[in-house]
């Protein structure tokens, strides 16, 4: 791999720990405030809105300038946030902030590498940037559970800057300016990335011609054969991702008497599984065989469902492991079939776009569910048994249409040999 590709990286790597440390940090000032729980799903649906509503403006955005100044910007757009739940700006509306700047980031930090490396490299990129996007993920969600651990909190409040006084004199001040410094590490790398020498097509002005030009490529990727599947996977994984991370909060909560310092922890568990799957998959799974890990997804919802009958920590560790490590192993693929499509049919930033705009709506739908059920006071027991069932169910038509859209392709082929002859 090219150096540049290793400060893409880290880039990366600093500005998804701070996204994730920063909701830990936006659930513990929640809490702090004794707002409602089910307030907690909805931080997701703030931090998403931005990625749905923008969607036809940030992949124009992104591929209108060198993707570094992309990142550049949101990085800053995302510090702006948590400098407004430092002076404590409610935390739903400056995790919005954040993810406004999130929003603005991904079409860039996808779309360099489409244009910076060749794509036999792809798959192997994606699973090295979503394996450390993982890791990013893990280590954001234990630092966020450390830093509101009241011993770990007390001892960093305690100590003392000579002549500067920083204001900081509460866990929620503390873990934010944390936060805020990794994501001006982010910025730093944002600086050295190379530029790709791409042509930069000018940002054109008319919203309602940016809004026509999404709604066409949102139609083309939906009707290519390939492109459909892999985008209705993606599509349901990061909705159940974004959905498991507080069901698996609210689960070890009721099943196994953890507290939030605790249940944090626990989702990095899952994201430690979804880092294995996803170096399994770089390692074995080429981009021509990319569909053949649809089955797995069935095979994920069906293992949610043990969830039930776990009380004991010992059993629930290797559990999330497992779980994690399926969805990490059949996203990837799926990521790298739906880029190398998204590419060919309409440039990088657009086609990533497309995919955000599925995704997170996706995550909004599902979170939002989430957070009905939690507000009628249903218990985690059927949630968990819901969510099980739904992807299994959603995995098995997307397989179903998978296998119908193969038969199609073999039809014509045979009637264009038999023209032939």
């Amino acid at each position: 791999m090219p150096f540049g590709f290793y400060i893409i990286m880290a880039a990366q790597f600093f500005s998804a720990l701070a996204d994730n440390a920063l909701l830990i940090a936006a659930i513990f000032a929640l809490r702090e405030m004794q707002a409602p729980s089910e307030y907690e799903p909805l931080l997701k649906t703030f931090f998403t809105v931005s990625y749905v509503l923008l969607a036809a403006f940030v992949g124009a955005f992104a591929d209108s300038m060198p993707k570094w100044r992309v990142m550049f910007i949101s990085n800053t757009i995302k510090i702006v946030g948590c400098v407004m739940m430092f002076f404590t700006v409610h935390p739903l509306i400056a995790y919005a902030v954040v993810g406004l700047g999130a929003a603005a980031y991904s079409p860039a930090k996808y779309g360099i590498l489409t244009e910076y490396l060749p794509h036999r490299l792809l798959v192997v990129a994606n699973g090295w940037i979503e394996g450390l996007t993982v890791g990013a993920i893990i280590l954001g969600v234990v630092i966020g559970g450390l830093l509101i651990k009241p011993e770990i909190a007390y001892s960093l409040l305690s100590f003392d800057f000579p002549v500067i006084d920083t204001g900081i004199d509460t866990t929620g001040e503390m873990a934010v300016a944390i936060v805020g410094v990794l994501y001006l590490i982010a910025s730093i790398f944002n600086l050295y990335i190379p530029d790709t020498g791409v042509d930069h097509k000018a940002l054109k002005k008319n919203p309602f011609y940016l809004i026509h030009e999404f709604n066409h490529c949102l139609m083309l990727l939906w009707r290519d054969k390939l492109g459909q599947i892999s985008l209705a996977v993606t599509t349901l994984f990061w909705g159940a991702g974004a959905t498991l991370q507080f069901i698996v909060i609210k689960w070890s909560e009721v099943a196994l008497g953890l507290d939030l310092s605790k249940s944090s922890m626990l989702q990095g568990v899952v994201a430690v599984g979804v880092a294995i799957g996803a170096i399994a998959a770089a390692k074995f799974i080429t981009l021509r065989k990319s569909v053949r890990v649809i089955p797995l997804g069935i095979a994920m919802g069906v293992i949610v469902l043990v969830m039930n009958f776990v009380h004991d920590i010992r059993i629930a560790v290797p559990l999330l492991i497992v779980i994690g490590a399926l969805s990490g192993f059949f996203v990837v693929p799926m990521n790298a079939l739906l880029q190398h499509r998204g590419h060919i049919l309409m440039g990088a930033g657009h086609s990533i776009a497309v995919q955000n705009f599925n995704e997170n709506l996706s995550i909004l739908a599902m979170t939002g569910l989430y957070y009905v059920l939690i507000r009628n006071d249903v218990s985690i027991y059927v949630v968990v048994t819901l969510f099980g069932l739904c992807v299994s169910g959603l995995m098995y038509l997307i397989r179903k249409r998978h296998l119908a859209n193969q038969r199609e392709q073999d039809d014509v082929r045979h009637l264009d040999d038999s023209a032939h002859h």
